[in-house]
């Protein structure tokens, strides 16, 4: 081989061809670095002023030789990485420092992107001899914080350590560790914010994006929040925290990375790009649950349409970033087999999933129709997904509908008649719960489901009292109810999960929200709701009819 690599611009002739005879050069297999092959080094690094690098393979070949400026120098394209979690690339970097100033950032990042065994830093005194040596490895996942350690030579000899059997065991710990492996099946993934404000809000929202990741079979392996001026265009978080990341997701064994904010197609193309990972958004998050949780014709019809409505401007990035995605987490459901389409034939699918979808509405708005007929009032459900409603409509018409503690455990909506002493009946609806930044494309494509919320004539708007964000999660829900224009119909609050709350903090919290307080889980305060229901669905309505007759 006799090509330089990187900048090569002002070498004199006799200098280029010195730095080609180090191809010639050869190190003992079992040698982290020799004596000659160190002073040979340090001396055309300065003798030329530039640091200069050597990757040497675990025969003690040289198979590149790297020229820099006198700050850094770029590696090369290394070819293809050894198989295998536990495996390293095979080859080792030795690079020269001009100042002293040790291993860089840029030497750390490139041990863990390419894998290295290891780098190795030499000293390039001003009379061209090496000076102190510096090294650094990878350490296996479980090791601490750290995800690489740091020793330190008095100079190029007398260093005796086996290189052989260190990279040896070096692997071995890689092998057994058991953070490498993915945890009952899950698929380790990085959640990631970006926040422009200060305050405990954006923790808030990671917070949550960590349960809805858990709700997704996602194992959260780390948490990333950075504070930002404004996001940036390419890549949302910076170029250098991005590169960060994937280090982390290196250390962990992480594949995914979940980014909060919905991610436009230029950015994520670049991010996948970057750092060849799968890459999903809150909205790609949302839909791969509303994807497992669909069990009816029509719940799968509305998550398929939502998942076009999303992809289909993220077709043009194919196949590079979104290929990364088909099958697993953000890639499922009965949209999956669509992401090969082109722009006509996801738009000829969008449009029969319309009129199938309008068909079935049209059916529901038949079954509607027959209950007004037979006067049987409706009472919906509402809430922040989580909230108990599934738990309080068992509750309340002594039912069994499946009710986990997970988000979204309820998609398709589901109904139940609820009976009153006085030979009084009323439908009761447990609907799809909301979420904050409930995405757009499923709001549209559940709104025929969520038409049930809009011909009621009665909300039940139930909240989580033991949750420290209850506020929060009650103004999402009254976001969602005003887009659908039901912000006017008659609502009753209900504070659940009051089994959950110190009884010290009951009675502030019933005042704050203006709500009764039950439990579904254990039925306290389930007769005084029944019967406010019935007084303000019947007894309100008589009161009122009378009141017109009398006119």
């Amino acid at each position: 081989m006799s090509t330089l690599h990187g900048n090569t611009k002002g070498l004199k002739h006799s200098q280029a061809l010195a730095l080609k005879k180090l191809y010639e050069r050869r190190l003992a297999p079992d040698a982290f670095l020799t004596p000659e092959v160190g002073r040979r080094l340090a001396e055309l690094s300065r003798e030329t002023n530039r640091q200069l690098g050597l990757v040497v393979d675990r025969g003690g070949r040289v198979t590149h030789v790297i020229v820099g400026d006198a700050h850094r120098l770029f590696i090369p394209d290394l070819g293809r990485h050894r198989a295998g979690g536990s495996r390293f690339r095979g080859l080792r970097l030795l690079v020269t420092h001009l100042r002293g100033e040790g291993l860089s950032k840029d030497n750390y990042t490139d041990l863990a992107l390419l894998r290295l065994d290891a780098v190795i830093g030499i000293e390039a005194q001003m009379d061209g001899l090496p000076g102190r040596v510096q090294w650094a490895h990878l350490l296996p996942p479980g090791k601490g914080d750290m995800w690489w350690t740091e020793t330190r030579q008095d100079g190029v000899h007398h260093w005796e350590a086996d290189f052989q059997a260190f990279i040896a065991d070096l692997e071995a710990q890689f092998s057994r560790s058991q953070a490498l492996k993915r945890t009952d099946g899950r698929t380790k993934a990085i959640l990631i914010g970006v926040a422009q404000e200060s305050g405990m809000e954006p923790q808030r929202r990671l917070d949550e994006l960590v349960r809805l990741a858990d709700t997704a079979g996602l194992e959260v392996a780390d948490l990333v929040l950075q504070r930002r001026h404004k996001p940036d265009k390419r890549y949302l978080i910076g170029k250098g925290k991005l590169d960060d990341v994937l280090l982390r997701s290196m250390h962990l064994g992480a594949e995914v990375l979940v980014f909060d904010q919905e991610l436009t197609p230029s950015q994520l193309r670049n991010i996948a790009t970057a750092t060849e990972l799968s890459v999903l958004d809150r909205t790609q998050l949302i839909l791969d649950i509303f994807a497992q949780r669909a069990t009816t014709r029509e719940g799968k019809l509305q998550v398929e349409l939502a998942q076009l409505r999303y992809r289909r401007p993220r077709l043009k990035i194919m196949p590079t970033a979104m290929s990364r995605l088909t099958g697993g987490i953000g890639g499922r459901g009965p949209g999956e087999t669509k992401l090969e389409i082109n722009r006509r034939r996801a738009d000829e699918r969008l449009g029969r999933l319309e009129k199938q979808l309008k068909k079935l509405g049209k059916d529901r708005d038949q079954r509607r129709a027959r209950r007004k007929r037979v006067g049987l009032p409706l009472v919906s459900l509402v809430g922040y997904t989580n909230a108990g409603k599934s738990t309080l409509l068992n509750r309340m018409t002594r039912s069994d509908v499946d009710a986990e503690d997970k988000l979204f455990a309820t998609l398709d909506p589901t109904s139940r008649r609820l009976r009153f002493p006085a030979e009084r009946e009323v439908i009761l609806t447990d609907t799809v719960g909301f979420i904050r930044s409930l995405p757009k494309d499923l709001v549209e494509a559940f709104r025929s489901t969520l038409e049930e919320v809009v011909e009621a004539d009665l909300l039940l708007h139930v909240i989580d009292g033991s949750s420290q964000e209850a506020e929060r999660h009650v103004a999402a829900v009254e976001a969602v109810l005003a887009r659908l224009g039901v912000a006017d119909t008659p609502t009753m609050r209900v504070l659940n999960k009051t089994d959950l709350v110190a009884p010290e903090d009951l009675a502030e919290l019933k005042l704050r929200h203006a709500a009764m307080a039950v439990s579904a889980r254990s039925g306290a305060g389930l007769a005084p709701l029944l019967e406010a229901v019935e007084h303000r669905l019947f007894r309100e309505r008589n009161l009122a009819n009378r009141s017109t007759t009398q006119a």
